[in-house]
């Protein structure tokens, strides 16, 4: 599968990249020695868990992004949104995947995405306790390191039915989302369920072909967009449609974009 190369994918300075793997850098030495160690689990408003090590991570990002880039914007799912009509926009998620953090599980990543005019342009997705790095830039091929091993690329695989589904809950979805996503996992040929960002690290690298998840915000699902369509796939909202920081919430990856039309038409949009 080859890049998805947006026609108007703007140039981007030599900092960003630059930037967006220093900020990695910077929390994943916040995350590595809070990993499995006993840890402060606070409940926030939305129920899920929030640790020292979310707030830590973010102000890293945010306080090395404010000295290289002091006119962009940031979002942040722990501190909120500065300067969010910014032409440039970082949007950052320190812990993707508290879940799995809090339980010692390392299928959680720290996500770092830039928006130019709203449109995802760069994606990181870092793995700090396994060492594994996805940077994925609008135009380019996905670049991936591990010490595991991985080749980027998504796979061919044009029928639902013989495509691996990937979902983080399925307690994720709202009542009347539930019977689209139904639809869509009854044509695949199995589900596995949990991963948060890893599992579209995972579609780039050509193991699994769909996710589809609800209540996404949007740095849950900015990173990702560039990571995933520099593997050749596709992300976009539950109607077919690219993400905006207006859409609702519903996201949709496919590793072969022949799976979209099919994918959209069970979901429902």
């Amino acid at each position: 599968m080859q890049p998805r190369v947006p026609a108007d994918a703007p140039p981007l300075a030599p900092g960003f990249v630059a930037t967006a793997e220093a900020a990695a850098d910077a929390a994943g030495a916040v995350i590595r020695p809070l990993f499995r160690s006993a840890l402060l689990v606070e409940a926030k408003g939305d129920a899920s868990p929030v640790t020292e090590a979310d707030r830590a991570a973010e102000r890293a990002i945010r306080e090395l992004i404010a000295a290289r880039f002091p006119d962009h914007g940031v979002i942040g799912e722990e501190f909120g949104a500065e300067r969010a009509d910014a032409e440039w926009v970082w949007v950052v998620d320190p812990i993707d995947g508290t879940r799995a953090f809090v339980t010692g599980r390392p299928l959680f990543g720290s996500l770092i995405g830039l928006l130019h005019r709203g449109r995802p342009v760069l994606g990181l997705i870092d793995q700090p306790a396994a060492g594994e790095r996805w940077l994925g830039v609008a135009g380019r091929k996905t670049r991936f390191r591990s010490p595991l091993g991985g080749t980027v690329g998504c796979r061919p695989c044009a029928r639902l039915a013989e495509a691996e589904l990937s979902c983080t809950s399925p307690d994720m979805f709202r009542p009347e989302e539930r019977p689209g996503f139904e639809r869509l996992r009854a044509a695949a040929r199995r589900v596995t369920w949990g991963g948060d960002c890893y599992a579209y690290g995972l579609l780039a690298l050509g193991l699994l072909d769909v996710v589809a998840e609800s209540t996404m915000k949007p740095w849950d699902w900015a990173a990702l967009v560039p990571v995933v369509e520099g593997a050749g796939g596709r992300v976009t909202g539950w109607n077919g449609r690219p993400l905006t920081l207006e859409s609702d919430g519903r996201v949709l990856a496919v590793g072969d974009p022949a799976l979209l039309p099919e994918a959209v038409g069970l979901l429902g949009g």
